[in-house]
C-alpha cells in the first residue's frame, strides 16, 4: 500500500504555497492605493458581517468558556500553559528571522529556545526572561513585510478576528514553517496546538472586562477593533511611531 511521507508532503505544500500566497498578498492593493496610516477596507461590507458572526460566536461560546476557566484554572497554572505553548512556537519564530536576514534574532530565540526547554521543564517556565533573554517576535507577515510585500486591504477573518491580506497569508504560511511539526510524532505535535488554544481561550477569560468593552461597549465595535489591530500591526513592524501603540488591555472605555 503506498504511504505518503508527511514531511515530503509538507515540504511540497509549502513549496507551492509560499508563492502563490506572495503574488496574492502583492497584487491585493498597489502601494498608491493606502496612504500611510490611512484606512483601506474595500471589504467593509462583508466585513462587518464576519464581524457580527464573531460576536456572536464570541457571546455564546467564547467568552463564557474563557471566564469559566479562569475562574477553575490558577493563575499560576495558566502562565505556565501560556509559556508552553509559547516556547513549541519559537522554532518557527527562529525560521522568520533568518527568513529575514535576522541573525542575531533567530540566534537569540534559539538561545530562548534551550534556556526554556531544559532548565524551564520543556518550556513551562520562562527561565530565559530571568537571564534576560528576551524573545525576537517574528512572523511569516512580518517576512512579507521586510521582503516588501504591501499590507493590502483590512480583513476580519471568522474565529481569528482582525487581520489584513498580507497578514492573512503570513498566518497560513506559518503553518508550515515551525520544523517542530515535521519530527514531533502524532499526537505529540498536537499538544502544542492544543495548548495554544488554551492559552488564547484563558486570555479571552483574563481579559473579560476589556474585551467587553470593545466588543459590546462601544459605539462601534468593528471601527474600534479594526483601529486598534492596525495601529498595534503597524507598531510591530516599525511602521507607526511609539505614541501611536494602543494597549488594548489598558483601553479607557468612556467616549467610546
Amino acid at each position: 500500500m503506498f504511504k505518503t511521507n508527511p514531511f515530503r508532503a509538507r515540504r511540497i505544500s509549502l513549496i507551492v504555497l509560499v508563492p502563490l500566497c506572495l503574488f496574492l498578498a502583492a497584487c491585493a492593493t498597489p502601494d498608491s492605493a493606502r496612504i500611510s496610516g490611512d484606512v483601506f477596507d474595500p471589504y467593509e461590507e462583508n466585513n462587518r458581517q464576519t464581524h457580527e458572526l464573531n460576536r456572536a460566536l464570541d457571546k455564546a461560546l467564547v467568552r463564557p468558556v474563557g471566564v469559566g476557566y479562569t475562574k477553575i484554572i490558577p493563575d499560576d497554572l495558566e502562565d505556565s500553559i501560556g509559556n508552553f505553548s509559547a516556547n513549541l512556537g519559537v522554532p518557527g519564530t527562529v525560521v522568520n528571522n533568518l527568513l529575514q536576514g535576522d541573525v542575531e534574532g533567530a540566534f537569540i530565540n534559539t538561545m530562548r529556545f534551550v534556556f526554556n526547554t531544559t532548565l524551564g521543564f520543556g518550556g513551562l517556565f520562562d527561565v530565559a526572561a530571568d537571564f534576560q533573554i528576551n524573545e525576537v517576535k517574528a512572523d511569516f507577515g512580518q517576512t512579507l513585510y521586510v521582503w516588501g510585500v504591501p499590507e493590502g486591504a483590512y480583513i476580519e477573518l471568522p474565529i481569528l478576528g482582525p487581520s489584513t491580506e498580507r497578514a492573512a497569508v503570513g498566518r497560513a504560511v506559518d503553518l508550515f514553517t515551525n520544523p517542530l511539526s515535521y519530527v514531533l510524532p502524532s499526537p505529540d505535535k498536537y499538544i502544542g496546538t492544543a495548548a495554544g488554544v488554551a492559552s488564547k481561550v484563558g486570555d479571552r477569560g483574563r481579559y473579560a472586562e476589556t474585551v467587553d468593552s470593545v466588543l459590546y461597549n462601544s459605539a462601534d465595535s468593528y471601527s474600534q477593533a479594526r483601529g486598534i489591530y492596525l495601529q498595534n500591526r503597524r507598531f510591530e513592524l516599525g511602521d507607526g511611531d511609539a505614541a501611536e501603540e494602543i494597549n488594548p488591555f489598558d483601553l479607557n472605555t468612556e467616549g467610546f
